[in-house]
């Protein structure tokens, strides 16, 4: 896959670390699948029929799909505001989001289906081109705020997989899990590191950015374990969470199964 030999051209020092081209407003995308508002999206069964299945698998590897863009964007857009490492983490990461692309579609083939057969949203995206302009602000709500939502709902789903007795796509999302912890981690990161540079509190800053820029809610149950893991504390979350009742240990442990500008590092 290109997202892969990308990110290996980058490790072997084929690619020059240079910024000097415009991104487009969003990457190119196959035929294939229809992109649908949310809202027009059919709703899932709850079931563990094949045909529930391969939707669920079909919805995750659309995300894994978008996420590689999202990790390659984050780069060409604002690696020259960041250090060397932040084009090296998320080279990397959009290498990873490739492979995942890659096993779920390989699942998906293995039960009868292939991701393009049903339709798919562009939610993802839009949260993309609504944070274009500021790094923070993509930081805050793509890896801190939708992948950390991942962390919190993959235990559930990976429950539902093994309930139905389908093991490989349970061990599947389990591997994914694994890494998106680290994905999360690398967004805590360099926005922790944007913050303290420009004398910001780092919590204060992602609730700011959140409330300007996500236009969903933030909801439990949260996957603290989880999140802890990646760095991302109650302290950024806990204000949200304080308005709702729910257990903090819900899951299980993930060792388990007003806008910002652009700054300068």
């Amino acid at each position: 896959m290109a997202a892969r030999r990308a990110a290996r051209d980058w490790r072997l020092g084929r690619l020059e670390w240079r910024f000097d081209a415009a991104m487009p407003d969003r990457p190119a995308h196959p035929s294939r699948p229809e992109l649908l508002p949310p809202n027009r999206m059919a709703r899932r069964g709850k079931g563990g029929s094949l045909a529930t299945r391969i939707a669920l698998i079909h919805s995750l590897a659309h995300i894994e799909f978008v996420a590689i863009d999202l990790a390659f964007d984050l780069v060409g857009r604002f690696g020259g505001h960041f250090p060397r490492g932040f084009t090296d983490d998320w080279m990397r990461v959009g290498a990873e989001e490739a492979m995942h692309f890659a096993l779920l579609d390989r699942r998906l083939r293995a039960l009868g289906s292939y991701y393009g057969a049903l339709p798919a949203h562009d939610g993802l995206w839009e949260a993309a081109a609504a944070t274009a302009h500021d790094p923070l602000a993509r930081l805050a709500i793509v890896p801190m705020v939708l992948e950390a939502r991942g962390l919190d709902i993959t235990p559930q789903t990976i429950a539902r997989f093994a309930a139905a007795d389908d093991e490989r796509t349970a061990a599947i999302l389990g591997r994914i899990l694994q890494d998106e912890v680290r994905h999360v981690g690398a967004g805590v990161s360099w926005f922790n590191q944007a913050c303290l540079i420009r004398g910001d509190s780092p919590p204060d800053a992602w609730r700011a950015l959140v409330a300007a820029h996500f236009r969903g809610t933030l909801k439990p149950p949260f996957n603290d374990s989880a999140r802890a893991a990646a760095g991302l504390t109650k302290e950024f979350y806990g204000v949200v969470a304080q308005g709702h009742a729910y257990l903090p240990e819900k899951f299980p442990s993930s060792r388990e199964g007003q806008s910002k500008t652009a700054c300068s590092m």
